[in-house]
């Protein structure tokens, strides 16, 4: 049975799109404390179906896909630009597919002001009201106001109107960071992109027999399996060791390994590999703050999606695809000598201009992997990396890397490599990383 929790996030869910909400409203509708229905809106907020608004309020929205992750609703972007809606309330939950700046004439703005975009302009109420019988949202910069009829339009379209004291530029902007960042963020694969969800996972409850594990052993072909109780609350893993020479009708309680190792679905795939390469673990319970069990995860799970995400093209440039993209593999060095050499760009310097500790740290480590990577195919995850030291370099420096594999092994490379600028030792550093096959 669910929890009140889990009741009241179900009510959310089922709220019509637009729809505003309160903790006082939510409270009275579900017969709960005001405590508890705030929790549960700050949840559903989290998980992404409902939106708080500042002079605004909550309000429910749709909750987006994988796949359109880089597109902003309008109430977003009332917080991004810590505006205030005018007008077309109702219309806060959709997205926006593209932004228009309007700074030509009025006919030239129409052409390229469609459905679903976005128009910024200033205080030129006729484009306004042109945009919205487009189909398009307004977002009006140096916080001017709107002729009444244009906000009574924008109510009747659902289609937000909305102010901000910023200037145009600086709206853009900020609109184009914030999209750039979803686009980053839509490149990290998290544990819930790829987990067996909980409708397809087969689980034991503390209440079983040994005999219910052979059923699924039977069934499935799989040996591990994570064991709850009746709340769905994880409460340890059952595998073929525990199983072995055990009596048909011994409880699961008493053989499973009690406090597995349980990882959240909001934890990066990276991460999880590290975790069950260095733990050994085959299969991981996915579990929610609450310990209850979501789905299961697998190491075929996370080197199928890291293979691939290796594969994808780029979409957001990160500090550390910045980085890599400077190291260029100086020519004429025979295998197991490469040299890198790499520009120290102003994105790659600290506030002092010289190259930043983080920046050092990713140099190194692209240059141990690229090396262990021409011995040994197959994907890396670090597991140790030691900075001896690092000296002071000046952003437009070329520096130059000289990776040495020390050892390496079925299933481990250690790496030690030293950075030079103009001759001079800048840097030496040593990596250890655990090798995993490509089956």
């Amino acid at each position: 049975m669910a929890t009140k929790h889990e009741q009241i996030l179900q009510y959310i869910d089922k709220l019509p799109i637009g729809e505003k909400i309160s903790v006082r409203q939510i409270a009275k509708a579900m017969t709960v404390s005001e405590g508890t229905a705030y929790r549960a809106i700050k949840e559903a907020e989290n998980k992404g179906y409902v939106s708080t608004i500042e002079r605004v309020g909550t309000i429910r929205i749709e909750r987006k896909k994988k796949e359109n992750i880089e597109k902003l609703t309008f109430a977003e972007v009332v917080n991004i630009v810590d505006g205030q809606v005018l007008g077309g309330r109702t219309g806060l939950h959709k997205t926006l597919n593209k932004f228009v700046i309007g700074a030509m004439k009025l006919e030239a703005m129409m052409r390229y002001t469609e459905a679903g975009n976005l128009l910024i302009v200033g205080n030129r109420t006729q484009a306004h009201e042109l945009a919205l019988k487009a189909g398009a949202a307004v977002l009006i910069t140096g916080g001017f106001d709107s002729e009444e009829h244009v906000k009574k339009l924008a109510d009747k379209l659902e289609l937000p109107v909305i102010s901000t004291s910023y200037d145009t530029f600086t709206v853009a902007t900020m609109i184009n960071r914030a999209i750039y960042d979803q686009l980053i963020k839509k490149e990290i694969i998290l544990v819930e992109d790829i987990l067996t969800p909980l409708a397809d996972t087969y689980y034991l409850k503390t209440s079983d027999k040994v005999s219910k594990w052979h059923e699924f052993n039977q069934k499935t072909t799989h040996s591990r399996y994570p064991v709850v109780d009746q709340n769905l609350k994880i409460q340890g893993m059952v595998t073929s060791k525990d199983i072995l020479g055990q009596n048909m009708e011994v409880s699961i309680d008493k053989i499973m390994t009690k406090h597995p190792m349980t990882v959240n679905g909001k934890t990066s795939v990276a991460s999880t590999a590290h975790t069950m390469v260095w733990e050994g673990i085959e299969v991981l319970p996915v579990a929610n703050d609450a310990n209850r069990l979501e789905g299961i995860i697998s190491r075929q799970d996370v080197l199928k999606a890291l293979q691939m995400n290796q594969r994808q093209p780029q979409v957001g440039e990160t500090i550390d695809d910045i980085v890599t993209n400077q190291m260029v593999l100086m020519q004429g060095k025979p295998k197991g000598e490469e040299v890198y050499s790499c520009e120290v760009t102003p994105q790659m310097t600290n506030h002092l201009g010289t190259i930043s500790y983080g920046v050092f740290t990713t140099i190194v480590a692209d240059a141990a992997n690229r090396i262990l990577r021409s011995y040994k195919k197959g994907d890396l995850v670090v597991e140790n990396m030691s900075i001896y030291f690092i000296k002071p370099v000046q952003m437009e420096s070329t520096l130059e890397i000289f990776p040495k594999i020390l050892e390496v092994g079925r299933k481990f490379g250690k790496v030690d490599v030293e950075v030079f600028n103009e001759g001079i030792l800048v840097g030496k550093a040593m990596m250890m990383c655990q090798l995993i096959d490509r089956n």
